[in-house]
């Protein structure tokens, strides 16, 4: 499943080609995706200019002044600014047309799901979905620091990895990025939430920040399936040194790194070096 930088990546990748475009139609090619697609997409989307696009977590939101759709890559979705007349394939299931003059004239934004695990809903103005609801702070932004997770983890018993990808306490940070957080910081994805000191905390807020923000910038880690809106996967992968190496000598020590399944997610670490 694509993770936060992937999605980042995706909206600003998208940003430049839709913002300020009115949609002039939707074409909806099945009726549902994950779920139903709520039928505000179709009546109240046409005629709409997009003022911007968001992320909040993992989902995107194209807002207009009559609501926002509200956009999940789910497992293997994509979204990509094509000419209106590129021809449909298998699994793209919806389009937005979009205004525009120039080369820009003629363009669709086309969403494909082969697994159909993402989503396209409606979010009325003034209003949060639900699936927005009780999401914790983001990861870059200033609300999130090792203070607060310090706070957030007391009387905490369950492993530290498993409350760091916990949406309610930070969105965003999924299994890959999790590990490699926590190699950084050197703490155990075991040790209990409740038994990592505030400077450790702050070690691993740092750690986190720094390479989502880094991933960011690289497009993100190439996940089987996942496309960047232009075309191109992310190379972020390239530099992992936890996710996926277990076996391998650990970069710091040369230990052979730990692999076990925490939370039913595979989780690699040094048992040296991070403790």
């Amino acid at each position: 499943m694509p993770e936060l930088p992937e999605v980042e990546t995706t909206r600003r990748g998208l940003a430049p080609h839709v913002e300020g475009r009115i949609v002039t139609d939707v074409v909806l090619r099945r009726p549902d995706l994950r779920w139903p697609i709520p039928p505000e997409v179709s009546n109240l989307l046409p005629g709409q200019r997009i003022e911007s696009v968001r992320r909040r977590a993992k989902y995107l939101l194209l807002d207009t002044a009559a609501g926002s759709a509200l956009l999940h890559l789910g497992m293997s979705g994509s979204l990509r600014v094509l000419p209106a007349d590129t021809p449909v394939e298998a699994h793209d299931h919806v389009d937005l047309g979009l205004s525009g003059t120039g080369r820009a004239r003629g363009r669709v934004l086309r969403f494909n799901d082969p697994r159909r695990f993402g989503c396209l809903l409606w979010q009325a103005p003034g209003e949060t979905h639900d699936l927005l609801r009780g999401l914790g702070p983001e990861p870059l932004s200033d609300a999130f620091d090792g203070d607060y997770l310090f706070a957030r983890s007391r009387g905490r018993s369950a492993p530290v990895k498993t409350f760091l990808m916990d949406q309610a306490v930070v969105v965003g940070v999924g299994n890959i990025y999790a590990a490699e957080a926590l190699f950084e910081a050197g703490i155990s994805p075991l040790r209990e939430t409740g038994r990592v000191s505030k400077d450790r905390y702050r070690a691993l807020a740092t750690a986190v920040k720094r390479i989502l923000a880094h991933a960011i910038e690289r497009g993100g880690t190439t996940l089987r399936d996942f496309i960047s809106p232009d075309g191109q996967p992310g190379y972020f992968e390239l530099e992992l040194v936890a996710y996926g190496r277990g076996g391998e000598p650990c970069p710091k020590c040369g230990k052979p790194m730990k692999e076990a399944s925490i939370g039913q997610r595979t989780t690699v670490w040094c048992t040296r070096c991070q403790r």
